[in-house]
């Protein structure tokens, strides 16, 4: 038995996921853990499918157990994002391998641009460029290519790349010693619009959006879709209503942007205006929608300074089941929130902060459900 974890947000599942997953099999992987964003995803954005639905087609596509990566670590920046989800699958003591896509797909290199990353953030250069104005992306691929040869400095310029970087950080940074794996991206390039064998998730949700048939490029779902659009009154209304103490406190609200935020809320009348009066070159777009929608939920930096209080099970298949039967894992572990709640205080207060965020999501369906489903719905089992 070799078990496999894999991070991930499927948002949608498409068959650039499946690939991996294949990959990850032929590299000796007998089973395959999957921790994936519930809710709201890392670019800020509201999940285009409801967790349990996503969890399914996963099942239904070569992965044998979903566990959800908890709202603070899915709007999180790269790091903490990395962090989270490695912290999880750490957790749960029987992991072999993590596998995971980059651009350069190859493990040395990422391993070489991980170190030069370590090193370029703590440089004079660094620090001025942050104090400058500059994103710290921007700031972080400027002394690395700067202070190293050109083949390191081209693997920052790729997302999968950069996501990659984080994952062997936040290995190291725990000591684990889960075996890094990865695969070479294949197809269309990050939030690319251009289809092919393997299109980006980016053009599959516009096309679920305006009702194509997306089928040639994944698994289609016959299910209700999630648009951020049906909340914007709601979190324009939220934003309005919050002090601008309220915006320093904030997760990543820091080097100004709580400030701009909140002198931008106040003029903005649509989410997009929201977005363009806030944005700089110090801010990345999508650390701005992240901002908005911590705002929106309520998610607090303080919270990210407290440990995950659990492990939540979404679904599972026969092998998933061998995944927990071999499972020493480290925190409470269930498929019920209720349950989870009930473990200990900081279980308590996260399992509450779900359930808010779950109530919230449901407005960005066509037909919100009702309150309190993060308590009542089932487990995916096949």
């Amino acid at each position: 038995m070799k078990t496999a974890a894999i991070i991930c947000e499927y948002n949608p599942f498409h068959y650039g996921h499946r690939y991996l997953i294949e990959k990850t099999r032929e590299a000796g992987a007998t089973h395959i853990a999957a921790v994936m964003s519930g809710n709201f995803t890392q670019r800020g954005d509201a999940a285009v499918f409801d967790k349990y639905i996503r969890a399914k087609t996963a099942l239904e596509n070569g992965v044998d157990l979903v566990i959800e990566l908890p709202t603070m670590y899915s709007l999180s920046a790269a790091e903490g994002f990395a962090a989270g989800a490695v912290g999880i699958i750490e957790s749960l003591g029987c992991v072999d391998m993590l596998s995971f896509g980059s651009e350069c797909g190859e493990l040395s290199v990422l391993k070489e641009a991980s170190g030069a990353c370590e090193y370029a953030v703590h440089t004079d250069s660094f620090h001025g460029l942050m104090k400058s104005g500059q994103s710290y992306p921007a700031a972080l691929a400027a002394v690395v290519k700067e202070l190293y040869t050109d083949d390191v400095s081209e693997v920052l310029k790729s997302p999968n790349n950069t996501l990659a970087i984080e994952y062997l950080n936040a290995l190291d940074g725990i000591g684990s010693v889960i075996e890094p794996f990865t695969v070479t991206r294949e197809g269309a390039a990050h939030d690319s619009d251009e289809a092919g064998k393997f299109s980006s998730a980016s053009l599959i949700r516009k096309m679920i959006s305006s009702g194509e048939d997306y089928s040639r490029y994944a698994p289609a779902v016959d299910a209700p879709s999630a648009d951020i659009n049906r909340l914007e009154r709601a979190i324009l209304a939220r934003l309005r209503a919050m002090r601008r103490e309220d915006f320093e406190q904030l997760y990543d609200g820091a080097n100004g942007l709580a400030e701009r935020l909140y002198k931008a809320v106040r003029k903005a009348g649509t989410l997009d205006e929201l977005y363009f009066l806030t944005k700089t070159k110090r801010y990345t777009l999508a650390r701005i929608r992240r901002a908005v929608l911590c705002g929106y939920l309520g998610l607090s930096k303080g919270q990210l300074l407290i440990p995950n209080a659990y492990v939540r099970v979404l679904g599972m298949n026969s092998k998933g089941k061998e995944i927990l039967s071999t499972a020493k894992c480290a925190l409470p572990l269930d498929t019920s929130l209720k349950a989870l709640s009930k473990t200990s205080r900081a279980a308590h207060r996260q399992a509450a902060f779900e359930e808010r965020c779950g109530d919230l999501y449901s407005l960005a369906f066509k037909k919100p459900a009702p309150c309190g489903r993060e308590l009542t719905a089932s487990p995916v089992i096949m």
